[in-house]
């Protein structure tokens, strides 16, 4: 009903088992925000995915596209080892990337190590060398003062996407059979979460206050941010 009375972009724009990053939003944004402002309209960013927001204002770097059999290679060392464990790896190689990565953050691990095999420059180099913004951005951050009230709302909320819908549509997901938890559309909060009960590892209570634990985690790094 909200997308009918006002116009959005950027939403159901690839397929659950496609990989999104920063880059490619910046590039995809850089398209719409001109087309908007040539209509006459102000085109507002908005969300808590602040990454995304940094590589759009701050510039992408040039970097390479997703190495499949790589990815595999670097997801099997992870089975082995451990994210941990390839996270002192990059350490080694990429102090500065390894810095602004946590050790159990795999998609980001995996991206770094692949920039690596793939171009033999640090990703953190590579970020160094992003294109200006060739326009202003007014940025502007809703900082609640009731901490509480937020994690309150934040329960309600995930409780009314389970009345509408949620479970159905991530059990959906499972159903096509090309997609596992490795998917990064599938480490999203909330989906995590119900595609865990849906295989049997917990109970729905369970995955639920898991998905609200998930969201009110999200929210303390977005304040940070």
């Amino acid at each position: 009903a909200v997308r009918a009375r006002l116009p959005h972009h950027l939403i159901d724009i690839c397929d659950p088992a496609e990989r999104y990053n920063a880059g490619r939003f910046r590039r995809d944004a850089l398209e719409l925000i001109p087309a908007i402002r040539a209509r006459g309209r102000v085109p507002l960013l908005v969300g808590g995915t602040m990454l995304y927001f940094r590589a759009l204002t701050r510039g992408s770097a040039p970097l390479p596209e997703a190495h499949p059999e790589l990815r595999a290679q670097i997801d099997e060392r992870a089975r082995r080892l451990g994210w941990p464990a390839l996270h002192a790896a990059l350490a080694a190689r990429d102090p500065a990337a390894a810095a602004r990565i946590r050790p159990s953050d795999g998609q980001r691990i995996q991206r770094a190590l692949e920039v690596l095999e793939l171009t033999g420059e640090r990703l953190s180099e590579l970020q160094r060398q992003a294109e200006p913004l060739p326009f202003a951005v007014a940025s502007f951050a809703l900082v609640p003062r009731d901490r509480a009230g937020l994690y309150a709302r934040i329960d309600q909320r995930f409780v009314e996407m389970m009345a509408e819908g949620f479970l159905d549509e991530v059990r959906a997901l499972r159903a096509r059979g090309d997609l596992d938890p490795g998917c990064p559309s599938l480490r999203s909060v909330g989906y995590r979460q119900l595609w865990v009960h849906l295989a049997g590892q917990c109970s729905l209570e369970e995955a639920v206050a898991a998905g609200q634990r998930a969201t009110r985690n999200l929210a303390k790094r977005q304040l940070t941010w």
